[in-house]
């Protein structure tokens, strides 16, 4: 089976010069596919549509996606989240969160599926943080249980930082299970619950990674019994990371990538991967360690 792929040339937004976001990675990862032999020259992939108002609003509230959507946010609630507050950002936001949410329904009827965007885990409820403007798994995962398509979901997220915004949308709620696998001296400084959280030294390198992502991981299937699992795969725990304090090589990333699609799909539990956070001056290099997560899902579909 060929993975379903689902990406967008407008994932990419205009930025300032230098801003610590590298947003051009999405065209870069698309290009490193290109070169791997998993996307074509031309096409190959899906594109979604713009997440509309009551999808985002089940998962952030109402005030809050009624004031993003009418770029009404406050200066401080555009600081919080780092990005500028345009109709591009805007857009960017909603197709990402729309493409996850087309990427689990297919991973749903094919068994895994990758959106090339995605991991927007700092927003939470009424708020943005961190770069993400809205949370494109929480809005994802509450619009499959509501369309009962599932009952029970999985959140995996292995990004460097806590998943703290996918952790407070869904406290309260016991179909969606939330992992964070992160480094415990990193952003934010408040941390949020999630139903179990590993923080991790600095410094902490491949094998020891692996062995805690195992152990943690290996009793959730029968615990949770998920019947979908939303992969966070950010390369910010890469040894050369800018915003990251972990050590994992790409060897370490691409084992984790492996170890987490192969547990899933070995369960036949449906599995979608997004590509969470990736920091440097060098967005191709960023887009290289993002490919890994995608080339492992092609392998596993």
């Amino acid at each position: 089976m060929t993975l379903p792929i689902v990406y967008h040339p407008d994932y990419m937004a205009p930025l300032k010069p230098g801003h610590r976001f590298p947003m051009s990675k999405y065209g870069y990862l698309r290009e490193r596919l290109i070169q791997a032999g998993v996307l074509p020259e031309t096409g190959g992939f899906i594109a979604p549509a713009p997440a509309p108002l009551s999808q985002v609003a089940a998962a952030h509230g109402f005030d809050y996606a009624d004031r993003a959507f009418r770029l009404a946010l406050t200066d401080a609630e555009v600081r919080e989240i780092g990005l500028p507050q345009t109709e591009r950002v805007l857009r960017r936001a909603r197709l990402a969160s729309a493409g996850t949410a087309l990427a689990a329904r297919l991973a749903i009827e094919h068994g895994v599926a990758v959106n090339l965007a995605g991991g927007s885990h700092h927003a939470g409820p009424g708020k943005g943080a961190g770069f993400c403007v809205f949370n494109d798994v929480a809005i994802a995962a509450r619009a499959l249980v509501a369309e009962g398509q599932v009952s029970r979901v999985l959140v995996v997220d292995c990004d460097v930082h806590q998943g703290d915004g996918t952790a407070r949308v869904f406290a309260d709620d016991p179909a969606v299970f939330t992992l964070s696998l992160h480094a415990e001296k990193n952003y934010p400084a408040r941390k949020a619950s999630s139903d179990l959280d590993f923080a991790l030294p600095d410094g902490l390198g491949d094998r020891a990674y692996l062995e805690v992502l195992r152990e943690v991981l290996a009793p959730l299937w029968e615990q949770v019994r998920p019947q979908i699992v939303f992969y966070n795969a950010g390369v910010d725990p890469h040894e050369n990371d800018r915003l990251g304090r972990l050590a994992l090589s790409d060897a370490g990333l691409a084992a984790r990538d492996a170890h987490v699609l192969g547990e899933a799909r070995a369960r036949g539990v449906p599995v979608v991967g997004v590509i969470g956070g990736g920091y440097g001056p060098d967005p191709g290099a960023i887009a290289a360690r993002h490919a890994l997560m995608v080339e492992a899902a092609a392998a596993a579909a």
